[in-house]
């Protein structure tokens, strides 16, 4: 059968599968499954502004997080707008703090931008710690609605799309090669006529938008949210390695890496409770696929594994280093 067919048919099997879902287990297992999806697509989020353009974000918690405020205060029982009202107004909050953090914190690279963006993250969570209307440190509630289904057909929604994004704008598209130019060398990007600031922006702006969507079901599912549970470093920490286990700057590879780290984490949980056990295998796996895998799991079964490990390549330099690299 010919390889592009049989991913069409596998990927129709899956969306199949998982629209049947909700029929074939019950609230327990779908919770499982709904909290599976929204770390499946926080990954795709982080990776089209880490993986795609290279620049590793150590704050996208801070998207996150702000998608998820703005739902719980707008539901409040001050205003009390419909949770559909609610996405869209976080999205446009998110975009502006995107656009203004962005169009100065892009103009750094490698470290400084991981630091800077990691910065960021940190002062909102200081700035919703002490603010009366966001309920402080202490957190804000929301009204409960019980309906499991609802939740995962909302995340299945939202990672789908998310998806799709990703594959049509930087697999099949201008915009996509122009992105991919500017990881692979920016300076020579900027020679080839390409707007990098712009580009860079954009980039930046729609993987904020999409991490925004993902906060605002998150809140209203858990019915409750503080600083430390949206805004929190961990929270980016687990994207990140989701990222690398799945393969950096592949297209579905982050998606996998998020669903196998979040099941880890389930079965941690159920056989050994709350611990920093998990943490270390958070470490673990960051140095095996480092060392191992470089390509990540999409690299294994990839023919074209050499992009996702040049990407990783790039950006640890780019980290450490902050160097742009020689042309090929």
């Amino acid at each position: 059968m010919n390889p592009r067919w049989a991913g069409v048919l596998l990927l129709i099997a899956v969306i199949g599968v998982l629209a049947l879902l909700p029929m074939l287990v019950n609230n327990y297992w779908l919770r499982i499954a709904t909290g599976a999806l929204m770390w499946a697509g926080l990954a795709c989020s982080w990776n089209i502004l880490g993986g795609y353009a290279g620049y590793i974000n150590f704050g996208h918690s801070a998207f996150f997080g702000l998608g998820a405020y703005v739902t719980a205060l707008l539901m409040g029982d001050k205003l009390a707008w419909p949770f559909f009202a609610t996405v869209p107004a976080g999205m446009v909050v998110t975009a502006l703090f995107a656009i203004i953090i962005g169009a100065p914190t892009l103009r750094l690279r490698g470290a400084y931008f991981a630091i800077a963006t990691w910065a960021f993250a940190e002062v909102l969570i200081q700035f919703a710690s002490v603010m009366d209307f966001t309920g402080g440190i202490g957190g804000i509630g929301l009204p409960p609605f019980l309906d499991e289904r609802f939740f995962y057909f909302a995340m299945f929604a939202a990672a789908a799309l998310t998806y799709l994004i990703t594959w049509a704008l930087f697999e099949r598209s201008r915009f996509g090669l122009k992105v991919k130019a500017l990881r692979d060398h920016e300076l020579a990007a900027e020679a080839m006529g390409i707007n990098t600031s712009l580009v860079k922006l954009q980039t930046f702006v729609l993987s904020a938008v999409t991490a925004s969507v993902f906060g605002a079901i998150f809140a209203y599912w858990v019915t409750f949210i503080n600083p430390k549970s949206v805004f929190g470093g961990d929270i980016t920490d687990q994207m990140v390695v989701m990222v690398l286990l799945g393969g950096l700057g592949s297209l579905w590879g982050p998606a996998l890496g998020g669903v196998g780290l979040f099941v880890v984490n389930r079965l941690i949980w159920m056989y050994w409770g709350d611990t920093a056990f998990y943490i270390a295998i958070l470490g673990a796996a960051i140095v095996l696929v480092v060392l191992f895998m470089p390509n990540g799991i999409a690299g294994l079964f990839s023919k074209r594994a050499g992009n996702s490990g040049a990407v990783l390549e790039k950006a640890v330099d780019k980290l450490v280093g902050g160097d742009q690299g020689e042309p090929n």
